[in-house]
């Protein structure tokens, strides 16, 4: 699983200064604010969407875990 530096590093620091928030209500579970849902097919893989940029991550119990941050396109959710 890469580093969350390495996810981040792709973007620009604006982009960064917009996804940096959007991690810390996912890692503390206080979802209300955000775009999520659940991906078709998987119990524990969820995606929040802010403009074009996407998170995916995975939920077990009170672990989270963020597998992908990407701009979205045609293979966003190929993982």
């Amino acid at each position: 699983m890469p580093s969350l530096e390495k996810l981040l590093a792709k973007f620009s620091k604006e982009e960064r200064e917009t996804i940096k928030p959007l991690i810390e209500l996912i890692v503390s579970l206080n979802w209300n604010s955000l775009d999520i849902k659940k991906l078709k097919g998987h119990q524990i893989l969820f995606r929040v969407r802010k403009g074009n940029i996407r998170i995916i991550f995975s939920k077990e119990k009170k672990d989270i875990f963020i597998l992908a941050i990407d701009r979205r396109n045609e293979s966003t959710y190929k993982l």
